[in-house]
């Protein structure tokens, strides 16, 4: 493509805080960048020098300390960052305390609720001073199984302030999901709402916490927040108080935040866990500040209230994401509930409803749209919205397509990629970049993100491995259980010693953007030639019949054949003709190495929680293989029709 869909400008670039940040460098480092090619260049051959600036553009509150700002940089891992800094992740976030909001919540048609920043003050300062009564303090484990709703939100900030370890998973994991995950970092204190709404139902929580608290032992506290109903009853549930009478003793007041190193830890994080039990990746307060500050201010744009929003559930790494808005002084949009209920315009009518600035989503809720044929442009008012930020999975070059033809022509798509193993993003937006149909527009400041072909070496306009080269403050502070660091360094330094070997399947353009094939664990290997699933996916996808698809390579004759599932709309069934359609257009737009040797119909793609499809679970069933942890899958029951298919010779 010669023009790119979108480009920044001239007002939007001179008026844009990566623009004002590119300044201040140049005026305190005597610098003369001009675009952000060079703005990269620098801030990845001067990390110290940059961070430094991050911390003082974000406004970060806190001591910075003496420097070095980097000791050990040549370690990874290893580096540190601020060795002699303090601060509190939760005063960060609760700068303001005004009566302009600070929090929107939407749960479906059924609940809307409003926080100022003063209230949210005071019911942060509430609940904090009820925890420290009970004894909880730094380093203790504060688990939250909720919607994503305030009580979420305040739970978070109010352990963060105490110097607590703050861990969630959402409402709709089973028993063992969860215990899979908080069993591991036996949490002291347990959050709960009653129940939840999705798809215009409602769901109880407190059976299943029944069953949770009875094998947690750790757990000395269970506070319950009513959603459901107005008055839940937690009698059956071991060691459990309703939120209002927990909080009930403890007047608003102060907030005393106490700070703490810079890698003191703040979250727990969980990967997938559908290899096994889920790893608990533990993220520092001073890391995840800076980076989200960086992420927002700069490459989002976020000024003070601007509403962001992002649909996701507390299982995902961009509910923390989101959550850190509030640093940047912008009002949350929490919704919670299915994207689809009562119908696909429910989050367009909350984006021109409430004036929101960033829609974030994932790349599947954008494919769904358009296949559902949503054109919000057409029914909806959405003036205020000058960003749609995706991530999840890759976004085709029809999603593109689809997001300037039918939602907004106006508008900053980016596309955005990293992880919960990052607590953020390796490829970021770019407000002061054009936008290029099928690309992610930039790699993050301070991220020396590279592409490395099968022996290491650095390539562009080819396919390769993601990895970054040099220290950031947002990796890990390391992993729950791993007291000599040996499972944390095999997760992400085995491939590549001494390099952050990330697992996607990339390749760097020369527009300095980067597309993405798919994981690499999951790519296809048929004749010995790499393919990523997402080629596969985008060609397959566009097809009318086709709702969505799932591929993997089954070992076949001592080779790899590529198979294909398919689930097509309500009634349709797989025929000759649409098979052959299919492989048409496969061959017709890749290569003949893509084109499936069998295609199979199913009426369901398994999938996470967090809603990514799990090839590598099919995989394992196709090939008589057991699956590990099926409590990481949000519908383990779709597996069963892709076990023993006659077609596939099993």
């Amino acid at each position: 493509m010669s023009e790119p869909l979108w480009r920044p400008s001239a007002e939007q670039v001179k008026r844009a805080n990566m623009t004002a940040f590119m300044e201040r460098v140049n005026g305190a480092h005597g610098t003369a960048l001009a675009d952000y090619s060079a703005l990269y260049r620098w801030s990845v051959e001067n990390p110290a020098d940059f961070w430094s600036m991050v911390w003082e553009f974000g406004g970060v509150v806190g001591e910075r300390g003496a420097d070095p700002v980097l000791m050990d940089g040549d370690r990874m891992p290893g580096a540190r960052w601020f060795p002699d800094a303090r601060l509190n992740f939760a005063e960060n976030l609760l700068r303001r305390r005004d009566d302009t909001p600070a929090i929107l919540f939407r749960g479906e048609d059924r609940v809307r609720r409003e926080l100022t920043w003063a209230q949210l003050h005071d019911q942060v300062s509430r609940l904090a001073r009820a925890l420290e009564d009970m004894g909880v303090g730094a380093g203790d484990r504060v688990a939250g199984y909720l919607p994503n709703m305030p009580e979420a939100v305040i739970a978070m900030l109010a352990a963060a302030s105490l110097g607590a370890i703050w861990s969630s998973s959402s409402p709709d994991f089973g028993v063992q999901g969860v215990l899979d995950r908080f069993g591991q970092i036996e949490p002291k204190v347990l959050f709960s709402a009653d129940g939840y709404f999705y798809n215009g139902k409602t769901f109880d929580s407190l059976g299943k916490l029944r069953e949770i608290v009875a094998r947690l032992p750790t757990v000395e506290r269970v506070v319950v927040v009513p959603y459901v109903s107005t008055q839940p009853d937690v009698s059956g549930v071991e060691r459990a108080v309703t939120l209002g009478a927990f909080i009930d003793p403890w007047p608003a007041g102060e907030l005393a935040c106490r700070r703490l190193p810079f890698d003191h830890p703040l979250y727990i994080m969980y990967s997938s866990g559908t290899t096994g039990v889920p790893k608990c990746i533990v993220h520092g307060a001073g890391g995840t500040l800076l980076q989200h500050l960086k992420e927002h201010r700069l490459h989002t744009d976020i000024r003070p209230g601007e509403r962001l929003f992002y649909f996701t559930t507390c299982g995902w790494m961009m509910w923390n994401w989101l959550v850190s808005g509030l640093a940047s002084e912008a009002t949350l949009l929490l919704y919670d509930g299915s994207p689809f209920h009562p119908d696909g315009n429910v989050l367009f009518d909350y984006a021109q409803e409430e004036g929101m600035h960033v829609f974030g989503t994932s790349a599947k809720y954008i494919d769904a749209c358009s296949k559902a044929g949503i054109e919000p442009a057409r029914t909806h008012d959405l003036s205020t919205v000058r960003a749609m930020l995706s991530t999840g999975s890759p976004l085709v070059p029809e999603s593109f397509d689809y997001v300037y033809g039918r939602v907004k022509p106006d508008i900053q798509l980016a596309s955005i990629s990293g992880g919960t193993d990052i607590i953020s993003c390796f490829i970021l937006g770019c407000p002061i970049l054009p936008v290029w149909r099928g690309e992610l527009q930039s790699r993050g400041l301070g991220m020396k993100v590279e592409v490395y072909d099968e022996s290491g070496r650095p390539v562009t306009g080819q396919k390769g491995e993601l990895v970054c080269t040099a220290p950031f403050p947002s990796m890990p502070v390391g992993f729950w259980n791993d007291p000599d660091g040996s499972r944390y360094r095999a997760a992400y330094f085995e491939r590549f010693p001494g390099v952050w070997h990330h697992g996607d399947f990339v390749e760097l353009t020369g527009h300095g953007g980067i597309i993405i094939y798919g994981r690499s664990d999951a790519t296809l290997n048929p004749g010995g030639v790499r393919i990523g699933t997402a080629e596969i996916y985008r060609q397959v996808e566009q097809l009318e019949e086709v709702i969505e698809s799932l591929v993997i390579g089954q070992r076949w004759e001592g080779d790899v054949r590529v198979v294909l599932f398919v689930h097509l709309r309500e009634g349709l069934v797989l025929d000759a003709g649409l098979e052959q359609r299919i492989r048409d257009r496969i061959r017709r737009n890749t290569t003949p190495r893509h084109v499936p040797a069998r295609i199979l119909q199913v009426t369901g793609i398994p999938r996470t929680k967090s809603g990514k499809i799990v090839e590598l679970a099919v995989s394992n069933v196709v090939h008589g293989e057991p699956v590990k942890n099926l409590e990481a899958l949000a519908n383990p029951q779709a597996l069963e029709q892709y076990r023993d298919r006659p077609e596939l010779g099993i």
